[in-house]
């Protein structure tokens, strides 16, 4: 990260800032689509939406580490105890964790609500125990929180100009993950998981055990069609929610949006073949959508400015101010 984004975003400490920058590092290995997107922020915004990728992608890792000699109960206690110091970190307003730190500043500085964080690290556990579900009603509670409210702790950041621009923030997070779910069909039995709700897959003639079968039929791309025609409501309905964002800030989530829901149109074009390729966005479409809109985010900077890149005060750390 370049010392102008931490001096822009007014991060100053060298644990501070060494911690933002392993959350940066995390989103870049990771989270290729997202990080391109982070690109198109305001300088100053940029350690914040990183840090709280890195905060989602540090406690995924460890769930879903096929090569770790950790038991799932292991994991388990681990994500508890981490989970539950990050909570005890937040009320005494800073953080030793080399993650947590970065979060915690992040958290105090916009305010931003700690159930989000909860709910994250409930659908964490939730991985560990549970393989696959039965509605889509189920599957909701887990996606919430390991996507929707990653959205939601995004949003203060982005500095929405209504309410309304919560809700889609949620839907457009669901969407993602529900992108992501069809795109890894494959490497999700892999781990003994199954994200598509069994019932929806049963109106199409379709079992778990033909999905271990690991072959596309007919009857398996028409059920992963029907998920995809989910994914693009719920995106076509995040659209509004972007325009009620700061407009310094919308240029991001714009892209993201192309981009990351874009994983489903490749997998329609791939002719649903899940099984043998993951699907990803060509780097050629990738640019294409990035390089305009970097213009047009430049653009917004110059006529409205970059927004509030502060937060609160970080000195702000009254446990009576926090949720």
């Amino acid at each position: 990260m370049s010392a102008r984004d931490l001096d822009a975003a007014g991060i100053t400490g060298d644990q501070m800032r060494e911690s933002y920058e392993l959350c940066r590092e995390l989103n870049k290995e990771y989270g290729r689509t997202y990080y391109l997107a982070t690109l198109l922020l305001p300088p100053g915004k940029r350690p914040y939406v990183h840090a709280l990728y890195g905060f989602a992608r540090y406690a995924d890792e460890i769930v879903d580490d096929l090569n770790s000699t950790l038991t799932d109960e292991a994991k388990a206690e681990w994500l508890r105890g981490w989970g539950e110091g990050f909570l005890a970190d937040v009320a005494r307003g800073h953080s030793d964790d080399p993650v947590c730190r970065a979060v915690v500043d992040t958290v105090l500085r916009w305010d931003i609500p700690l159930e989000y964080f909860t709910a994250f690290l409930r659908s964490m556990t939730m991985d560990l125990t549970v393989t696959e579900y039965r509605t889509f009603d189920d599957l909701y509670e887990y996606v919430y929180g390991s996507a929707a409210v990653i959205g939601l702790q995004m949003v203060p950041i982005l500095e929405p100009e209504a309410p309304e621009a919560f809700d889609r923030a949620r839907d457009l997070g669901i969407a993602f993950q529900l992108a992501n779910f069809i795109r890894d069909v494959n490497e999700d039995l892999d781990r003994g998981r199954v994200y598509l709700p069994l019932d929806e897959l049963a109106e199409f003639g379709v079992t778990r055990a033909d999905l271990e079968k690991r072959v596309a039929t007919p009857a398996v791309k028409a059920a992963l069609a029907a998920q995809i025609a989910r994914v693009k409501e719920l995106e076509e309905r995040s659209r509004s929610g972007i325009d009620l964002l700061h407009p310094s800030s919308r240029d991001c989530i714009e892209a993201a949006r192309i981009l990351y829901c874009g994983i489903v149109d490749e997998v329609v074009n791939q002719d649903f073949e899940v099984f043998r390729t993951r699907a990803t966005v060509p780097l050629r479409r990738r640019l294409a959508v990035a390089f305009p809109a970097w213009r047009r985010a430049r653009k917004a900077r110059s006529e409205f400015g970059p927004g509030h890149v502060q937060g609160i005060s970080p000195g702000d750390t009254t446990a009576e101010a926090r949720p």
